[in-house]
């Protein structure tokens, strides 16, 4: 299903929609510019028979959209959600969210398009949500998992914003920025997605501490990520300043 929308964010909107998906779990990727990974990406998902596919794309230049619309017409575990212009990393994982709810999913992924996220972790991040936790992160940080062709600058950024937020969030993740995630069906419902406010990456950091503060069960699986392959970055120097900033603000009650 190709569903074209300003904004695609509400329930209601999702609740219009009607083609359901065909599998328990559904993995949500959000896109901008992916036009050279995602062909490749689809069918590496795919492989995994009792997942379907939500690509969130914010209204690519590249076309990328239509290469996911033109799948979508002859694959039923294929779904497209096309925005108008980049609205963020954080709005697009809650429409990809409440559209996967509207539909019955009980396993919800969060996954990156440039093939940092590789796609052999999918069914060890569904055994830990079946088995042990509400909410699982795909972790660089524990023990079997880590990064490649990093440089020191990255690795020192990455690490050290992790650190900043457990010490002041109180949590006992190593990855709390990590973005390559399932989620079981209940911690989605139980916090409440209107409340989420961050945008940017510390969207994650919000998720995860929200799911804690629900009482629910957060875990980690160990994964080795990756540089992307092609295409560009979307981190810059708002993002990390949003991050640093909001996980003040959760730790304040104030998001």
């Amino acid at each position: 299903m190709v569903i074209d929308s300003a904004v695609t964010t509400s329930p209601a909107n999702a609740r219009q929609l009607d083609r359901p998906l065909t599998t328990p779990a559904c993995v949500v990727i959000p896109t901008y510019n992916e036009c050279e990974n995602i062909p490749a990406l689809l069918p590496r998902v795919l492989d995994y028979g009792q997942l379907s596919v939500l690509v969130v794309d914010d209204g690519s230049p590249d076309g990328t959209g239509d290469l996911v619309a033109a799948e979508a017409a002859h694959n039923p575990r294929v779904h497209l959600i096309r925005r108008s212009g980049k609205q963020g990393l954080g709005t697009a994982y809650l429409a990809g969210f409440r559209y996967a709810l509207a539909r019955g999913a009980e396993y919800i992924f969060e996954m990156d398009a440039d093939f940092s996220h590789d796609p052999k972790y999918l069914p060890d991040l569904l055994h830990a949500a079946e088995t042990a936790y509400d909410l699982v992160i795909g972790s660089r940080y524990i023990a079997g998992g880590g990064t490649t062709d990093w440089g020191l600058g990255r690795q020192l950024i990455s690490r050290g914003g992790n650190v900043y937020a457990r010490l002041i969030l109180g949590l006992a993740v190593a990855d709390l920025t990590g973005g390559y995630r399932c989620y079981r069906r209940r911690a989605l419902e139980a916090i409440k997605l209107d409340q989420v406010k961050s945008n940017g990456y510390s969207f994650q950091i919000e998720m995860a501490y929200r799911v804690h503060q629900a009482g629910l069960r957060v875990g980690e699986v160990p994964i080795i990520f990756p540089d992307r392959r092609v295409g560009a970055s979307k981190m810059n120097r708002n993002i990390v300043f949003e991050a640093l900033l909001n996980v003040v603000r959760l730790r304040l009650g104030l998001l």
